[in-house]
């Protein structure tokens, strides 16, 4: 099932400092950068030697990538990274990350391992833990990362004392996938066959009592049912003979074992089919390039000697997504808008691409925003797309006077130099001025008919001419004192006329940056209320998973005899019950709150567009009253 690449090859993305700290390495950054669309992530984790590195190229449809190695020596270090297109989601990256092998004795710093584990844990959709042999006591032990994983991990910055806190980090955390390498038993419990699930699960039955070895016993079987709503297991059978393991990114198909190929696809399937985007706290699915800066958020909380905080690093991560996104829309906005044909052009046809380049910016800010609630980020975007549509309106309005200008000069050139050497100061003269002006008017509006500024330059130049028409007319001996005064109403009228003709075009240019603000606001609101409801979809899916799973946990209780513990279980599903029906609540009042905060904004910026986009235009008239 090859799904081709972004990347050729892995690339490390998380490694240790010379100074022995880790750090994000710029390289994997500058890739999840470039990933704007929402990411499957999938970790794999286990002792070192078990051959994690080859399943994750499997689930990258390859043969080889991630480094294999054939001795005793761990091969991978730090937390390497694969990004590809996704096989079964369109639109969607897997981005895959294959951790360094746990409990090498070389390294001597088992908190390393620890913060591998957790970082893991924080960063995947799915984690993949992968372990040789079979699901025993010891192999529980060797997984005691994650009994410290409350230690070393926190979903609130602030927790009540004796809050549990299971049902909050088994929101967040990723489903859990156990791949036992190297399986040789049959799966069977007594007489009757069991599935690999079955398997798992009566891997991690409680033991009764409460004595010391019963609680140390319990404790990482504990960890893996409250905190992974999710789990799943799959065993491998041995892939090929000792002497072909040792070569096994060149074997070919035919030379594995056909058993462990049948899993393998199945194992790959599953991971296709039901590894979940990443998400966190609120539904809000994760994006390379958010994935990229909370992988910085949390190593740099770890090389401070910091526990990792989930609702920490959303904050940070809000601050960091929703700035970029900003800047990111601003510049594909600008791109669009500068792509447009020559200025000018009519309004239409200017707001018709102002239209697209604005939903296309939008679209890059809503999947690139993060945890704008209030809407700032938001309201910073309209404000600059605003200005910016503005200030093209404005160049579109010279550009149109320019031309029409240039036009009004060619045309009523020959009336100019009537003027000059007083052709009409003489008797019928005036009637002569009239005929000529009449017909270069109309010249001229066949030219520029299709100008937003034609009437606003013609209005200006017979307003400029009206006192030469007027010493013209007094001049014209021909005309009676009567019909002088007749002709000098006209004159007026027509002058009035022309305003009227240059006030209806300015009020068009109004009427269509109403229309520009209106549908803005309307799809605003509809893009953001669409982004809503897909995140509260998927937070309550989420709120669902783990009451499913906490309802199926408190029956195995009760069956196994754990009255206590059942009895604790039922409180917590009871305190979930409550979250999610104020979740609910919540959600509408804050989808409210955002509708109102997009209607804010565009009453601040309505007011103001008009008189700005048209001021040129309505600057002049008020010189003519």
């Amino acid at each position: 099932m090859a799904c081709g690449g972004l990347m050729s090859a892995p690339v490390c993305l998380i490694e240790n400092d010379e100074n022995g700290k880790l750090h994000v390495k710029k390289e994997g950054k500058e890739i999840l950068d470039g990933i704007h669309e929402p990411v499957v992530v999938v970790s794999v984790v286990g002792l070192y030697r078990t051959g994690k590195s080859y399943i994750m190229n499997r689930l990258a449809g390859q043969q080889s990538g991630f480094a294999l190695g054939s001795t005793i020596e761990s091969k991978t270090k730090g937390i390497w990274m694969w990004c590809v297109p996704h096989p079964n989601i369109k639109g969607h990256t897997l981005v895959l990350l294959d951790t360094e092998g746990l409990g090498d004795v070389d390294k001597g710093n088992e908190k390393h391992d620890t913060w591998i584990f957790c970082l893991a844990v924080l960063l995947s959709s799915t984690l993949v833990y992968n372990s040789l042999g079979v699901i025993d006591n010891m192999a529980l032990e060797k997984l005691h990362y994650v009994t410290e994983l409350t230690e070393n991990i926190r979903v609130k910055a602030e927790v009540n004392q004796d809050e549990a806190g299971s049902t909050d980090f088994m929101r967040v955390f990723p489903s859990f996938v156990w791949a036992v390498r190297d399986f040789t038993l049959e799966l069977k419990r007594g007489d009757k066959l069991i599935t690999s699930d079955e398997y798992l699960e009566g891997s991690l039955k409680l033991k009764p009592g409460s004595s010391s070895q019963a609680e140390q016993y319990n404790l990482p079987r504990r960890c893996l049912r409250q905190f992974f709503a999710v789990r799943k297991c799959f065993v491998f059978p041995r892939p090929a003979s000792t002497q072909n393991m040792r070569r096994m990114e060149k074997l070919t198909e035919k030379e594995l074992d056909s058993e462990f190929l049948e899993q393998a696809k199945t194992f790959c399937c599953y991971i296709y089919n039901n590894a979940e985007p990443k998400t966190v706290t609120g539904g809000k699915t994760v994006t390379g390039t958010a994935l990229g800066n909370l992988a910085e958020v949390y190593v740099e909380a770890i090389r401070s000697g910091k526990v990792p905080c989930l609702e920490n690093a959303v904050v940070s991560l809000a601050k960091i997504q929703n700035v970029r996104a900003v800047e990111e829309a601003m510049q594909l906005y600008m791109i669009e808008m500068l792509n447009m044909p020559r200025l000018p052009m009519r309004p239409e046809e200017l707001s018709d691409i102002h239209k697209i380049a604005e939903k296309k910016a939008t679209e890059v800010f809503i999947t690139m925003s993060f945890n704008d609630n209030d809407q700032m980020y938001h309201q910073e975007l309209m404000g600059k797309i605003h200005n910016e549509y503005q200030d093209m309106c404005q160049q579109n309005h010279e550009a149109s006077r320019s031309q029409c200008e240039e036009v009004r000069e060619e045309v009523f050139v020959s009336l100019e130099k009537c003027f000059s050497d007083g052709s009409y100061l003489k008797p019928g003269g005036y009637q002569q001025y009239r005929d000529t002006l009449t017909q270069l008017t109309s010249d001229y509006r066949a030219k520029t008919h299709s100008q937003i500024m034609s009437e606003e330059v013609l209005s200006k130049y017979l307003k400029a001419k009206e006192e030469a028409g007027k010493m013209i007319l007094q001049a014209d001996q021909s005309l009676s004192a009567v019909e002088q005064e007749k002709e000098a109403q006209r004159l007026k009228n027509e002058i009035l006329e022309q305003q009227k003709r240059s006030i209806e075009e300015q009020n068009q240019l109004q009427e269509q940056a109403f229309k520009d603000m209106q549908r803005t606001h309307n799809e605003h609101v509809n893009q953001i209320i669409s982004q809503m409801e897909k995140e509260q979809e998927r937070m309550r899916r989420d709120n669902e998973r783990v009451l499913d799973a906490k309802l199926k946990e408190q029956g195995a209780l009760l069956h196994q005899g754990f009255q206590q513990d059942a009895s604790r279980m039922q409180r917590e599903i009871e305190s979930l019950k409550a979250d999610m029906n104020k979740q609910e609540t919540s959600q509408r009042s804050t989808l409210s709150k955002v509708v109102d905060g997009i209607g804010t904004a565009a009453t601040f910026l309505l007011p103001g567009f008009i008189p700005k986009a048209v001021g040129l235009g309505m600057s002049w008239l008020s010189k003519l009253f």
